[in-house]
């Protein structure tokens, strides 16, 4: 459109506006709000934005983790390490590029701002996380990152003062309150948990944005905490759980207990030397307990192929006694735990059926055959 034409086309929207509030001006406040609320089945309705998603590793294709227009919650114990997983999200929506291979953020340019509240550690603390965002997403000042200390206000205000931030940017499409609890004076007052799951439901659509937010775990149990921790799980699009593992406490494991969409894989994380968030490759097998086994045959494809790769290079051709010996040496090489004799021949057996493993006959030493995968009957 000309610039000449502009102006008419603007004063022929605000006539429109004007003509459209005329005619609605004789009806009452609830027939207004019936027009506003009331579905049609032949609207045409886009589906929502897609704000973030988690990549899949052992299917095609990816999760959502959360759309404009809905929040998400995260919970998990004291010292789970769920703001560490906070920095993940955050750096998520603010990078360009996936992060760890496997988050992407798919904010539009119109709404692709960020704001961190943070509203339970000191200044210095939510600098040194701040400061974490942007090495993980190698910028030193993120131009669209907006991040509040608010520890030192009472709840009301913090309410208050996140409300104003969020109705002041119409760029903002990813929010985090990290701390959703400090909204309120009483985690067991329904009234309020109503209220503040009012008012995320209502800021996420007005303003058409994502939230995640974070809630503490009871001591006791896997549950959030108080009347707020149910309320949120019962309105949020999707709920993500940290956890520390059993048996390796530098790995927090992340797995969905809600959510509307496909749920994502179950994925873990541990921090690196500089102290930052990185995947923690082979998880279920470095955090299997014996009341828990990881079962061998769930392995992607490649890294078995890698175990076999390991044993041959020591030797063209081996027994069956000792390639389950090699085999052993290997897993424990690679993955840093042990696997037992009647795992290790499952693996076997496994190996041999996609044919990585050959016998010219019974009884015959094994050798090893070419890396291939078969699916629905194809090989690849």
């Amino acid at each position: 459109m000309s610039n000449s034409n502009q102006p008419q086309a603007k004063g022929l929207k605000v006539l429109s506006t004007a003509i459209d509030t005329a005619m609605q001006s004789d009806k009452t406040p609830h027939e207004l709000n019936r027009i506003k609320y009331k579905i049609d089945v032949n609207e045409v309705i886009p589906k929502p934005q897609i704000a973030w998603s988690l990549t899949n590793t052992k299917s095609e294709g990816e999760a959502i983790l959360g759309t404009l227009g809905d929040f998400g919650l995260i919970i998990g114990k004291a010292k789970s390490r769920k703001s560490f997983f906070i920095s993940i999200a955050v750096s998520t929506a603010l990078g360009n590029d996936a992060i760890l291979n496997r988050f992407k953020s798919y904010l539009p340019p119109d709404k692709n701002e960020v704001i961190y509240f943070d509203t339970e550690q000191s200044k210095y603390y939510v600098q040194k996380a701040v400061k974490r965002i942007c090495t993980q997403i190698d910028q030193p000042e993120p131009k669209n990152l907006h991040a509040f200390h608010l520890r030192s206000l009472n709840p009301a205000e913090r309410l208050q003062f996140i409300e104003t931030e969020i109705y002041s940017n119409d760029k903002i499409g990813f929010v985090v309150i990290d701390g959703i609890k400090d909204l309120v004076t009483s985690i067991n007052d329904e009234s309020e948990a109503t209220m503040i799951a009012s008012k995320l439901l209502k800021w996420t659509e007005e303003r058409n944005i994502y939230l995640v937010t974070v809630l503490h775990q009871n001591k006791s149990d896997n549950n959030a905490r108080g009347h707020i921790g149910t309320e949120l799980i019962n309105k949020a699009q999707t709920v993500l759980s940290v956890t520390k593992a059993e048996n390796d406490t530098n790995i927090s494991i992340v797995e969905p207990l809600q959510c509307r969409d496909i749920e994502p894989e179950i994925f873990a994380f541990e921090i690196n030397e500089f102290g930052i968030p990185v995947i923690a490759e082979n998880f279920e097998i470095r955090t299997e307990t014996n009341k828990n086994k990881f079962d061998v045959t769930n392995m992607e494809d490649f890294k078995k192929y890698q175990l076999l790769t390991e044993v041959f290079s020591k030797g063209e051709s081996f027994s069956y006694g000792k390639l389950v010996e090699q085999l052993q040496i290997a897993y424990k090489n690679q993955f840093k735990n042990s696997i037992g004799i009647n795992r290790t021949k499952l693996l076997i057996t496994d190996c041999s059926n996609n044919d990585w493993l050959k016998q010219e006959k019974d009884k015959a030493p094994y050798t090893l055959g070419a890396f291939q995968v078969v699916e629905n009957d194809v090989i690849f």
